[in-house]
């Protein structure tokens, strides 16, 4: 196992600061507890962890071993700061600000817009009363109603996901789905309702997902690298193309506690974070109290410290393999983390572990 520890300010970009030893703003040492879990094995897998207290990289690891890229294997890789790693679905969290900000600009619809309304090369489907009541603000929130599996592995074709992408017409396979109930009522994960989402800000912007996304985003952060892994026929997967450095992903959360502004620039509507961020679905993926807002998890962590237990609100993105970013508004506290435990049914041990065995803790000092 390979751990490094970067000691240096960010000599690339000046805002990206490091916190001297002691000034962390943690309250007992994660560092032990970090490196007690990697020597049990319970860290096996992770590749990257960057955590973020006060705005400056309070903790940093990186650990080589054997990746992937979107199912082709890299075989073992050596990480650091600038290494680009496949961050699955959280690229859908990241659809959603690109959203908000289009519709900002009104380059998008409005979330109440009918969604097939915006495909009028189906005019077949868009003559279903049912389909007609299916919005935008639906797929955002994974109420569409629509018939949609990726209880498969990521590697059979009966993953709805895989299915999308073998299909001879993506966008006509989404919304040519099985409708099973009236839309907004229950939570059906589907990478084809991002995929419609990403294809309407395509539209309305002119431009392609990654370019927009350069552009309103990752470039005013300060993101230099990025890529978007498109699928067969050319499309870039805005379910889970994304690739980015663990240090790019620690500023998407970055950007979030600080209200969507950037070096005293907004860069995301305030109004859209507030608004991303309200439960509009129950969502069941074995977390307890998990809510979802616009392409975000929502859930409320029990803190027990020395002055008793309280709740703490948290928002995040979920990607296979173990790619996480949490955000903890009350904490001040940003942690993204990479791995490449794709399609194990273990996947989320090892950032459980980082979370509630070491960054908690030391958090909270409990």
């Amino acid at each position: 196992m390979v751990s490094t520890t970067p000691a240096i300010a960010d000599g690339k970009h000046t805002d990206w600061q490091i916190a001297a030893t002691g000034e962390t703003g943690f309250k007992s040492d994660p560092v032990t507890r970090f490196d007690d879990l990697a020597e049990s094995g319970k860290l096996s897998g992770v590749h990257g962890v960057v955590a973020l207290h006060g705005g400056r990289i309070v903790f940093e690891r990186y650990i080589d071993g054997n990746d992937m890229k979107w199912g082709q294997s890299l075989e073992n890789v050596k990480f650091g700061p600038e290494t680009l790693h496949d961050i699955r679905s959280v690229t859908k969290s990241i659809v959603g600000l690109l959203y908000g900000i289009a519709l900002a600009k009104g380059r998008v619809p409005a979330l109440d817009s009918p969604i097939v309304a915006q495909f009028p090369e189906y005019a077949d489907l868009g003559r279903d009363p049912e389909r007609e009541r299916i919005t935008i603000r639906h797929a955002l929130t994974m109420t569409l109603a629509m018939e949609w599996n990726e209880d498969a592995p990521y590697t059979d074709p009966a993953n709805s996901e895989i299915a999308m992408e073998q299909a001879p017409d993506r966008y006509r396979f989404i919304l040519d789905r099985p409708i099973l109930a009236k839309p907004g009522r229950g939570w059906i994960y589907s990478g084809g309702a991002v995929a419609l989402v990403g294809k309407i800000i395509e539209r309305g912007t002119s431009q392609s997902l990654p370019d927009f996304a350069k552009e309103v985003l990752f470039d005013p952060l300060g993101i230099d690298a990025m890529e978007w892994i498109r699928g067969q026929d050319g499309e870039p997967s805005a379910a889970s193309g994304l690739r980015l450095s663990p240090r790019s992903l620690a500023r998407i959360g970055q950007v979030i506690l600080q209200g969507g502004e950037w070096q005293g620039r907004s860069v995301i509507p305030k109004s859209w974070l507030d608004e991303s961020f309200q439960p509009a679905a129950i969502v069941d993926i074995g977390w307890r109290g998990m809510h979802y807002g616009y392409l975000w998890y929502l859930g409320e962590e029990a803190i027990t410290d020395k002055t008793g237990t309280y709740g703490e609100r948290f928002i995040a993105a979920f990607g296979n393999g173990g790619q996480r970013l949490f955000v903890f508004p009350g904490f001040d506290f940003v942690l993204a983390i990479t791995a490449g435990n794709y399609n194990s049914p273990d996947q989320w041990r090892a950032p459980a572990a980082l979370l509630f065995d070491v960054f908690l803790p030391s958090l909270a000092d409990t």
